[in-house]
């Protein structure tokens, strides 16, 4: 179950970082909580030179954000710009293999937009028409520009799909009065395990005072407190089933050791120490553990192992629920070490809590008692 969970969490991560956010980003101090197009900074060969040196970096994109105002005819809606450049952005995330319709741009200078298929729809504009861009630049100006529609992405998030439009950096810079500047930029990675070594080494050649590096649950606030709820009320619910287990046990032990007082009984009659009885019932116990949790995990691995190479897709009402909150419909599991450690190490808590009661009936038996018990 905690496999599950786990591996299901890790899935539900790589898509979101793969879908745009990256693994870790690099931005302004304050930037990710007061996002103002002010809070920008430039994106120069020193930066470019010192993010080529780490070779646990697969690719690394500048990006520019803003606010503004999209119009198609009579129609006019908020929107969120990005601006990307798409020479670098396929390194970082699977943003172009969201492509619902249409095609991307391939130009960072281009007059073309990708929009989220949503805002096409409430625009009632079609792949192929001009739609006007207004925004407000950085030293207080409004810009606009004339962009043609060329695609529109589906990305899972209807929200993010409502008012999304993408444009090359260059375009985006002009429009906003960047010039040389991003608010961002995101950094792929092989794996989750290597964001906090990343982020330690790059604090060490990066000037943290001016800029922030950022890892993904602190850019995805909202996913990792969803998490978190989430993962609290998995433990919670194991922790019922380890109570149960405990219980199991205590029952299993005290049937065993009273079961056999007319035995020990005999034993403490011809002179046997009553702590040494103590210690066969301990030992009993930990003899039926080993065995209970080597063929536990065992059995747990093969089970992780299969779901791992065979996940599940939840498909239906509930496959689509998932989608509608941005998380892929598939329960995957994983074979981390320290699921299997945690639990092993659960069980023997539980085991040696439930033996203290047993244990405690034999270190106070009498041999008279013993003898007599039926």
């Amino acid at each position: 179950m905690r496999g599950m969970q786990i591996g299901t969490y890790e899935l539900n991560i790589n898509n979101v970082v793969k879908m745009f956010s990256g693994y870790l980003q690099i931005q302004r101090i304050n930037y990710q909580s007061n996002p103002s197009i002010q809070l920008r900074f430039p994106y120069d060969d020193n930066l470019k030179s010192k993010l080529k040196s780490e070779s646990s970096i697969i690719g690394y994109s500048p990006r520019v954000y803003g606010d503004g105002l999209v119009s198609f005819k009579d129609n006019s809606l908020g929107a969120t710009i990005f601006g990307i450049d798409p020479a670098t952005e396929y390194k970082v995330t699977d943003l172009q293999k969201k492509l619902n319709a249409g095609k991307f741009f391939e130009s960072d200078s281009t007059d073309e937009v990708v929009v989220g298929y949503k805002l096409l729809k409430n625009l009632n504009a079609s792949i192929g028409d001009k739609v006007v861009l207004l925004a407000q630049g950085y030293d207080g100006s409004l810009g606009n520009i004339l962009v043609r529609i060329s695609g529109t992405v589906k990305t899972g998030s209807p929200e993010f799909d409502g008012m999304a439009i993408f444009i090359g950096l260059s375009t985006a810079q002009y429009l906003l009065g960047l010039e040389g500047n991003v608010h961002a930029v995101a950094i792929s990675l092989q794996s989750l395990d290597q964001v906090n070594h990343l982020q330690k080494k790059l604090s060490k050649i990066i000037d943290t005072k001016y800029l922030a590096i950022l890892p993904w649950d602190e850019v995805n606030v909202e996913l990792k407190q969803h998490l978190q709820m989430d993962n609290i009320s998995g433990i919670f619910f194991l922790a019922i089933l380890i109570i149960i287990v405990a219980f199991g046990i205590l029952n299993t032990v005290l049937m065993s050791v009273t079961e056999r007082f007319r035995e020990f009984g005999v034993s403490l009659s011809i002179g046997m120490p009553q702590l040494k009885l103590v210690y066969v019932v301990f030992i009993e116990s930990i003899f039926i553990t080993v065995i209970g949790v080597v063929f536990g995990n065992l059995i747990g691995a093969g089970i992780n192992y299969y779901l791992v190479l065979n996940p599940i897709e939840i498909g239906g009402e509930f496959g689509d629920l998932y989608s509608e909150f941005g998380f892929l419909p598939v329960i995957i599991s994983t074979l981390r070490l320290h699921i299997f450690v945690n639990s092993t190490l659960s069980i023997v808590g539980v085991t040696i809590l439930s033996c203290l009661y047993p244990a405690y009936k034999v270190f106070k038996l009498e041999p008279l008692k013993g003898l007599r018990h039926t």
